[in-house]
């Protein structure tokens, strides 16, 4: 008994020997990030970000969190974003994001983000928000119902960020504009109220694959795409993979080459073989050289991608059943979260003027 008692000893010593050892190789710097769990992931999500967010964890602080509360600047079914938060996370474990060495949090569970985003939105002219790519383009689509929110929501990102003071932020294109106002806003709030803000930097890594529509090889790969044989997801079984990749669009001709503007259906499959086989461009384009039939290329294309995906489905498989474990891992990220986020607040509260609790 004493000989079983004194090896698990030993191995939780090494286990907690092994978590400092490897605490004390990141930097202090902090990265944020965050997606909207209004759907699956796909494989441009993976391929371009979460697949690589791993990677960040041995060097960085990494706070990961759900924006739950960005989602609702256009109308949701609140029965499935709640579904959609808890699967979410499951989705993030199966990619390989270790909730014991980063936080993943929900943002609706942390006090202090919409509080935030009202001090900054005191600072940002309307002229600034209205002028944001991302709100023009749903503007004009949703015409004059959209919402304030959908106006606010720059404003709120800026919250995100700066409420834990976050060092870098991994930005896709869509979203550096956004990065700007957050820098633009903790400058001026610098400068209005003394320092306070750090002034965050895009994060850029390795570039990650930009991975487009299978239907429409010229838009970005999309959750929300209504043909569902554009979009592959995380969870989809090898047979949807196979019969989503063996339809995708293609271009005239049978060379195998990259072309993003004359041949945009076959570079996209290029990327996408690359990404999943760990190869460059020239690499995978040598792969099919003498190929002349696109059939035999997008199944090389779907066996990769089946062959990349399956561990990330297995795994979970074994966690999205478990609403406990998944909903302590949301607990435990919103602790830590909400600390810091307390910290950031009195210290805001404070310099703009607001009188503590503590002086009632």
């Amino acid at each position: 008994y004493s000989e079983i008692y004194l090896q698990k000893v030993n191995a939780t010593c090494r286990k907690i020997f092994q978590q400092n050892m490897e605490e004390n190789k990141k930097t202090n710097k902090v990265i944020l990030t965050g997606i909207q769990p209004t759907g699956k992931l796909h494989l441009g999500n993976f391929l371009g970000a979460v697949g690589n967010w791993n990677k960040l964890i041995d060097e960085y602080d990494c706070w990961f969190f759900l924006a739950n509360q960005h989602s609702i600047t256009v109308p949701q079914v609140p029965s499935n974003l709640r579904n959609n938060s808890l699967d979410c996370v499951a989705q993030y474990v199966a990619c390989g994001l270790d909730p014991e060495r980063c936080k993943i949090f929900l943002q609706s569970h942390v006090i202090g983000h919409t509080e935030l985003m009202w001090v900054l939105a005191c600072l940002i002219p309307v002229g600034q928000l209205e002028r944001m790519t991302q709100f023009k383009d749903k503007s004009k689509k949703i015409g004059d119902s959209v919402s304030s929110g959908l106006l606010f929501y720059p404003a709120l990102m800026a919250a995100d960020i700066l409420l834990y003071n976050a060092d870098m932020v991994p930005t896709g294109e869509d979203q550096k504009q956004h990065l700007e106002l957050t820098r633009d806003v903790a400058i001026k709030f610098n400068n209005t109220y003394s320092e306070t803000f750090k002034v965050p930097d895009p994060y850029i890594g390795d570039a990650g694959a930009r991975v487009m529509s299978l239907q429409n090889p010229t838009s970005k790969m999309s959750k929300s795409d209504s043909n569902m044989n554009a979009t592959v997801f995380l969870t989809d079984s090898d047979d949807a993979i196979n019969k989503k990749i063996m339809s995708a669009v293609t271009d005239s001709g049978s060379s195998i080459t990259y072309d993003g503007k004359s041949k945009p259906g076959v570079s996209n499959l290029l990327s996408i073989y690359a990404a999943t086989t760990g190869k460059n461009i020239q690499q995978a384009e040598h792969d099919f050289e003498g190929v002349t039939s696109y059939a035999p290329f997008k199944k090389a294309v779907a066996d990769a991608v089946i062959e990349k995906l399956r561990p990330v489905r297995k795994k979970y498989e074994e966690v999205s059943t478990d609403k406990d474990y998944l909903m302590g891992i949301l607990l435990n990220g919103a602790e830590a979260a909400q600390k810091q986020a307390d910290k950031t607040i009195s210290k805001v509260y404070r310099k703009v003027g607001f009188l503590d609790k503590k002086f009632i």
